[in-house]
């Protein structure tokens, strides 16, 4: 089995919520970013054949590849290569949040559609065999909300379908597709072998696995947890998410203090879940570790839309994007920033550099989201 990449997004959603989110751990703990020279948004890292390649929120799902996380990156294409989305519905060239899989000597890129406030939303997924610009086939979409096939079945009736992110589980328990934002937050339903279906998609086996529960003063909408990730360690899967305010900000007029955008993790024993905090507290009960926070005087503001690669010859790498307020906090003022982690007591903890060396010597040295043992 070839190694598999996953990464999740943030999408442009529904900006207002009706309480702050409270920070649990002092941001001066937190490193500053390592500067990726990059603007994105919603950044999605794979490793091949000795390099990195990065795809984005934009017109086309724009992708660049370079030999080191701090670039300089070289545009390579985009993955629709100037033609819409097949899906009718959304921005159908503006797609979010990308999540490139390499499994079975293909390349599965999934991907959102929607717009700016919207649950008629859908996941698609489009294929190459190779990386090549222009090699790309869109197959459409995978789920849908709001409206299309299957959009009245359960969860799909109360979710919402972008910020893709999907897993080959190392176990030989099939492959997932997490997904959801705001509105019920954060879902999983199994994929089919080929990738390019769910299982049973009229009633397929969901797993809730995160969610801020509503209060009396709550829109269904404001619900800020999105951009899920799963990666596995020592054991362990790690469900991580963004949550808070993630874009359009008013730099005359920040949110309050806690409430922009963080990086949360929960983890479990199996890839379904549940999943749970450092303090035990199920994520479908507002739990959430807070790994990563605005830090350093506001050279890093609202970190979100994170991936993790897992590594074999050093640290995990922790990338997502960010804003510097002293340069804007402007949509396109996003940043591509990364950092390592250690893990104490089997929790993820950023830390700095470490003595990582870049480039790695092969793809295999990166053991993206499987075990070693499956390597």
């Amino acid at each position: 089995m070839l190694l598999s990449t996953f990464a999740t997004a943030l999408g442009m959603l529904p900006l207002a919520f009706s309480a702050a989110i409270p920070s649990t751990s002092a941001a001066s703990n937190f490193p500053v970013a390592n500067p990726g020279n990059h603007k994105t948004r919603d950044p999605n890292i794979i490793h091949y054949n000795n390099e990195y390649y990065l795809f984005q929120t934009s017109v086309g799902i724009q992708y660049s590849k370079a030999s080191s996380l701090s670039g300089p990156w070289t545009l390579v294409g985009e993955v629709m290569n100037g033609k819409p989305s097949v899906i009718n519905k959304g921005d159908r060239n503006d797609l979010w949040a990308p999540t490139v899989v390499q499994y079975n000597n293909k390349f599965y890129c999934f991907y959102s559609v929607s717009s700016l406030g919207s649950r008629d939303s859908a996941i698609g997924v489009a294929t190459s065999d190779s990386l090549a610009a222009g090699s790309w086939t869109d197959h459409g979409a995978v789920i849908n909300t709001g409206s299309g096939q299957n959009s009245n079945a359960f969860p799909f009736n109360e979710s919402n379908a972008i910020d893709p992110s999907v897993i080959v589980e190392p176990l030989g328990l099939g492959s997932f597709l997490t997904f959801g934002s705001y509105w019920t937050d954060i879902w999983q339903v199994p994929l089919s072998a080929d990738l390019l279906s769910v299982q049973n998609p009229e009633s397929p086996d969901a797993r809730h696995l995160s969610l801020t529960p509503p209060t009396s003063q709550d829109a269904p909408n404001n619900r800020p947890e999105e951009a899920s990730w799963i990666s596995y360690k020592n054991g362990y899967y790690y469900l991580w998410y963004s949550k808070g305010q993630c874009c359009g900000l008013d730099p005359n007029n920040l949110p309050p203090a806690g409430s922009e955008y963080s990086i949360r993790v929960g983890r479990s024993l199996s890839v379904r879940g549940p999943y749970v905090d450092k303090n035990n507290v199920d994520l479908l009960n507002d739990g959430g570790h807070l790994v990563y926070g605005s830090n350093n005087n506001g050279q890093v503001y609202a970190p979100g839309s994170n991936g993790v690669l897992n590594n074999n010859l050093g640290p995990d790498i922790l990338y997502y994007h960010y804003f510097n307020k002293s340069t804007g906090v402007a949509t396109d003022d996003a940043l591509l920033g990364y950092n390592y982690l250690t893990y104490e007591d089997g929790w993820p903890v950023v830390t700095t550099t470490s003595g990582f060396v870049e480039p790695l010597a092969s793809p295999t040295d990166l053991t993206l989201h499987l075990p070693p043992s499956t390597t």
